[in-house]
């Protein structure tokens, strides 16, 4: 397995209120990329938010590939925002990209 930093960016499509941002944020605490070599040296934030409601989720995914990485990440965030009270008529996600791999032989 093949741990991956993965960033999946999206727009708030109405206002949210940052009590809804700080529980997508708490939801996604266990993937926080800060627990990886690359986190930490890059100082990635777990989700950072605009003022024009631009947004990047930076999440730590275990996953055979690259392709199952992004998959899962877009998942995560998802039900982080679904489990958060949002709809996705409240947060459109972008395509998910792989921001650091770190690979164990």
């Amino acid at each position: 397995m093949t741990t991956y930093v993965i960033t999946v960016p999206g727009t708030f499509l109405n206002e949210v209120p940052d009590s809804v941002c700080s529980d997508v944020g708490r939801r996604l605490r266990p993937q926080d990329p800060r627990n990886t070599d690359l986190g930490e040296s890059e100082e990635l934030s777990l989700l950072s938010v605009e003022d024009d409601g631009v947004f990047a989720a930076r999440v730590e995914v275990e996953a055979a590939d690259r392709s199952e990485a992004e998959a899962e990440a877009v998942r995560l965030v998802s039900r982080a925002l679904r489990d958060s009270g949002l709809s996705e008529g409240d947060a459109a996600l972008g395509q998910a990209v792989v921001t650091g791999i770190d690979s164990e032989f």
